[in-house]
């Protein structure tokens, strides 16, 4: 009797185990700054985005389209384009994207603290922030 009450026991933590839900790491928060034309390049604008990674942030591969610039305010984030180096930024570091980019890595270095940084856009006028690529 003792040995089925032991079986079932394992048996009932074997299947939490498994059927444990999966959580997706937590998404980026963007809070736009501004948006403005540039007359002097028809077509053209300039848009200006903060970016906060909560712990563990991770974004999906992607391409913003635009000339991309980077400067991190505050934390550590994991940044890198397709055939380019990844690297690690901390606050006071810039990073730069351009239009033909494929950003593969964007994430937040810690799992334990937010990072933030502002991004600076030079894109048609219109387009999104970013494109998710597959």
């Amino acid at each position: 009797m003792k040995r089925m009450v032991f079986l079932g026991a394992a048996l009932m933590c074997l299947c939490l185990m498994v059927a444990r839900p999966v959580t997706a790491a937590p998404e980026a928060h963007v809070v736009p700054l501004r948006l403005t034309p540039l007359p002097e390049f028809p077509g053209k604008e300039v848009q200006m985005i903060v970016v906060e990674y909560p712990p563990g942030a991770v974004d999906p591969v992607h391409r913003h389209d635009a000339q991309a610039f980077v400067y991190v305010l505050d934390g550590s984030i994991v940044m890198g384009v397709k055939g380019g180096k990844t690297v690690t930024l901390k606050a006071g570091d810039t990073f730069h994207e351009g239009p033909n980019d494929i950003h593969t890595v964007g994430r937040n270095a810690s799992a334990t603290r937010p990072a933030k940084f502002v991004v600076f856009l030079i894109k048609n006028q219109g387009a999104p922030i970013l494109t998710p690529v597959k």
